[in-house]
């Protein structure tokens, strides 16, 4: 009925289905998701088969790299140094949270007796010019213009040094010209150490008429508190639970940088693609959740060549997420480190249902790998912080 030609092909397609099973399980456990490529072409295959009566294939798989450290075992007894943010202090955040929320209560006047002290608003108009030493060279700076510039100069420490002394005792009507020097610490990386000649006018100048802080406020402050104490100890716990929080999250990153630095490995195309590909996902449904993208803009991101650009533009970082989890992994596993089926199962339910509510399509049994790599990188964070020497410095 088929004839000899498609017989002996599907014959040869028999053969591949009952050896290919046998013929990867040398490397059981080891596979790379969707890595595995036939790299003998069928035709080959069929003209050897015909002509010898035997079949021989060659099978590419990527398997999961090896994780070398440097130096062996590297991850004990870590010592890490933590730089914080000097914000991250509970009982000054906690301070001006509360100073925040009294001035909320109160009322802007309008000052037109007085020049501009410590605690005034002023609106401003703000404009600066760069000048070379010899005073020869004068360019505009224009990330440092601003028409209409609300300033609370009780937030000084926000503005470049030297720019809240300097406009101390304007009035309404008044311009004030002074040099002032961009910071080595700048943000903007090409202002620092730029000589600087600042021009303000002050268009408006206001004071705040506050309420007595007092118990009677304590409501006003925040709901549900009957005293002044109470919102100052409901504030500060909650600060307190920011500030912990976020020191863990700066120490995680730190040893997670440190673990980068500790391995080498060889990475699979395969992996850094896949990899690849996870993060510019979580991207999209970011974006999608932010914006509302509609089907033709989320066709358009979600093209091969948005994920190529991706893929090239991040390859530093996804290599070393990569490095990171890898190295997380076999930490996992050196330490046998366990979680509870019980906060898998929970945390899979979790996130399908995140994306039934995004609408986007989902593998199960990968949501369920992702969110065991989470689980085991939580394990291992947390053994990690308790057998390391970390030391926080502030910024």
């Amino acid at each position: 009925m088929l004839g000899n030609k498609m017989f002996k092909r599907a014959t040869v397609e028999s053969i591949l289905k009952r050896t290919l099973p046998h013929a990867m399980s040398s490397v059981t456990g080891r596979v790379l998701r969707d890595s595995v490529q036939i790299a003998t072409k069928f035709t080959d295959m069929e003209k050897t088969y015909i002509s010898l009566n035997s079949l021989r294939y060659d099978v590419v798989v990527d398997v999961a790299p090896e994780v070398i450290w440097v130096p062996e075992n590297g991850y004990n007894n870590l010592k890490i140094v933590v730089e914080i943010d000097s914000e991250i202090d509970a009982q000054r955040a906690s301070e001006q949270e509360l100073r925040q929320r009294h001035k909320s209560l109160g009322v802007m006047r309008i000052i037109t007796d007085r020049g501009l002290q410590i605690g005034d608003v002023a609106v401003l108009d703000v404009s600066a010019t760069k000048i070379d030493k010899d005073e020869s060279n004068v360019q505009n700076i224009p990330a440092a213009d601003s028409k209409g510039f609300h300033f609370d100069t009780e937030h000084g420490d926000r503005v470049i040094p030297g720019f809240l002394d300097s406009i101390i005792g304007i009035q309404r009507g008044e311009t004030k010209s002074f040099p002032l020097v961009f910071p080595e610490s700048w943000k903007q990386e090409n202002l620092r150490g730029v000589h600087a000649q600042f021009t303000v006018e002050c268009k408006e100048l206001f004071y705040r008429d506050l309420p007595e802080l007092d118990d009677s406020l304590a409501d006003k402050l925040l709901p549900g508190c009957t005293t002044l104490q109470q919102v100052k100890e409901s504030l500060l716990q909650k600060f307190l639970e920011m500030e912990h929080t976020a020191r863990e999250q700066a120490a995680d990153n730190a040893i997670l940088d440190q673990l980068c630095k500790m391995v080498d490995i060889d990475i699979p195309q395969s992996l850094f693609e896949e990899q690849g590909r996870q993060l510019y996902g979580a991207k999209l449904l970011e974006i999608q959740a932010n914006m509302k993208l509609n089907e033709q803009q989320l066709a358009s991101l979600s093209s091969p060549k948005a994920v190529n650009e991706f893929l090239d533009n991040q390859k530093e970082n996804i290599t070393r997420v990569i490095k990171q989890n890898l190295a997380v992994g076999d930490i996992f596993k050196r330490e046998n480190l366990q979680f509870s089926t019980e906060d898998l199962v929970k945390e899979v339910e979790n996130s399908i249902a995140e994306f039934k509510q995004q609408k986007q399509e989902y593998d199960e049994e990968r949501v369920k790998e992702q969110v065991q790599e989470i689980l085991e990188g939580a394990k291992v964070l947390e053994w990690l912080r308790e057998h390391s020497e970390i030391q926080y410095i502030s910024r």
